[in-house]
């Protein structure tokens, strides 16, 4: 690795917001052909860094340099042209545009002379074929990208960045979407992409991922670098204590609590979607976590959705509290104590525009109503300050907005809006999901605190240590259906993996 050459330079990069210190004069070496990890807390300012190398923000001071030379970036245009791409872990297509269009949006390829000039979309069809054999990929460059899964729409993204022919590609969480199959796709791509001399920087919370295909990892933490090490000499726990800067003995905190009487009983509940759930029946109990576990397309959210009112029912009944009950709409399962959060929380969860404040009361709005119509501005900061206090938000301010703040944190404050609602029974799609490794286990111990409270909480989850460690019982699916209900405490993923593959006759 001495004898690789050092493509990307970032030295002494500090960025300050408002009330925060967000990198303090951090310094990141990357060299070509080679994947570097860049690890840290949610808040640990990763994210910060790479804006900084794409041209989103303007470091306070510092300097980057490519191949030597001192690089002035701008703006995203300004990171493209010196050969930086980056993949976003939020995405943001153009729903109703075409794959191929997504792919060389800024850039279409054009016939004609002069202003008679026109898109050429026989070669920008071509062109996108090309670089999806090159990868792998079966996608219609013609289909609508907003038909696509999240997944697909994640490969998109890379074939995207791949296709500017970066010198430096950065990936910001690339496989939380990603089935088992596509991880591993992602992964071949990644080899090719490295025999190239490309260098990646490669942000993660999966050990399993750092450990397997970096070569160096960087560490940071509160805004600052901890250290670069050979990922070679590293082991999870190593990460893991450098990260937060403490030892993590455990990853679940322990319960203790007894799950008590039936609260939800779900009967053959069938979507009217033929593709979608069928016959769904299970119980949940009273401080119970009930894990959901199932593949990508095994129709979890989907599942979730229509107990909360986003989703219509063919057939099948909901007994709440031992009555059955209508849940059409959201305000339908609001009203009956039901609070769900989303799995998409940029997309679905956040209003990145709004300050924290207004994004934690925005559920509950009635609960501050004076007469006259009018809005009790001090029962509100003071409601939000004691829910971001209670969830240990980290936040300048209740006025900030919540786009400036970490995914973890984002979640939190997610959290304290449904919570504010007073729910009997929540509704958790992938909660840690893009989340560092100690915001989880805080969000871990929140979801037990409730649990023992006797909220009723159901979590999907993709990864299996987080249903074992978390579940009083994992409810299993496939292709829609409900393939078993195994104890958590005695499950193994084994047991689990032969559920979620067993497809219906």
């Amino acid at each position: 690795m001495a004898d690789t050459a050092c493509l990307l330079e970032m030295d002494r990069i500090s960025k300050a917001f408002p009330g925060v210190q967000a990198l303090d004069e951090v310094t990141l070496n990357v060299r070509a052909g080679t994947v570097h990890a860049l690890m840290g807390e949610n808040g640990a300012g990763k994210s910060t860094l790479m804006k900084c190398l794409f041209g989103i923000y303007r470091p306070d001071s510092g300097e980057i340099r490519i191949e030597g030379r001192k690089a002035d970036i701008a703006g995203s245009r300004d990171a493209l042209q010196l050969g930086i791409s980056m993949i976003h872990q939020e995405l943001h297509p153009v729903p109703r545009r075409s794959v191929m269009e997504n792919i060389w949006l800024g850039r279409f390829p054009t016939r004609g002379y002069g202003p008679l000039r026109w898109v050429d979309h026989r070669r920008m069809y071509r062109d996108t074929k090309r670089l999806f054999d090159e990868l792998d990929m079966d996608i219609a460059p013609d289909r609508p990208i907003g038909s696509l899964s999240v997944s697909k729409i994640q490969l998109v993204e890379i074939a995207k960045a791949v296709s500017f022919h970066s010198k430096v590609i950065v990936m910001d969480e690339p496989t939380s979407s990603l089935t088992g199959n596509e991880v591993e796709q992602l992964f071949r791509i990644i080899g090719d992409l490295k025999k190239r001399g490309v260098a990646i920087i490669y942000i993660s919370h999966k050990m399993e991922e750092i450990l397997r295909i970096a070569d160096e990892v960087t560490i940071m933490r509160d805004g600052r670098r901890i250290g670069t090490w050979p990922a070679a000499e590293l082991t999870t726990d190593l990460i893991i204590s450098r990260m937060v800067g403490r030892e993590l003995t455990q990853r679940f905190p322990e319960r203790t609590g007894v799950p008590g009487d039936v609260v939800l009983k779900v009967e053959n509940l069938t979507s009217p979607v033929a593709s979608s759930f069928r016959d769904v029946s299970f119980e949940l109990r009273r401080g119970e976590v009930l894990g959901v576990g199932g593949l990508v397309g095994s129709q979890r959210t989907e599942l979730i959705e229509a107990l909360f009112g986003l989703r219509s029912v063919a057939s099948g009944r909901i007994v709440l509290r031992g009555r059955p009950v209508n849940i059409r709409r959201p305000q339908d399962a609001i009203k009956n104590g039901m609070a769900l959060l989303t799995e998409e929380r940029r997309a679905t969860g956040i209003f990145p525009v709004l300050s924290v404040l207004e994004n934690t009361v925005v559920a509950s709005l009635r609960k501050f109503e004076k007469p006259y119509l009018l809005i009790d501005e001090g029962k509100r900061r003071a409601e939000t300050e004691r829910s971001i206090a209670r969830l240990a938000v980290k936040t300048p301010s209740v006025r900030t907005l919540i786009r400036n703040l970490s995914g973890g944190n984002q979640q939190k404050v997610l959290l304290a809006r449904w919570l504010m609602t007073e729910p009997d029974i929540l509704l958790l799609d992938e909660p840690t999901r893009g989340i560092d490794v100690g915001a989880k286990y805080e969000i871990y111990t929140i979801i037990a605190e409730l649990a023992k409270q006797g909220k009723s909480i159901i979590m999907i989850s993709s990864e299996m240590p987080e249903l074992l460690g978390m579940s009083d019982r994992i409810l299993v699916m496939c292709e829609g259906r409900a393939t078993g209900i195994v104890d958590g405490k005695r499950a193994t993923e084994e047991e689990i993996m032969r559920l979620a593959a067993q497809h219906s006759a």
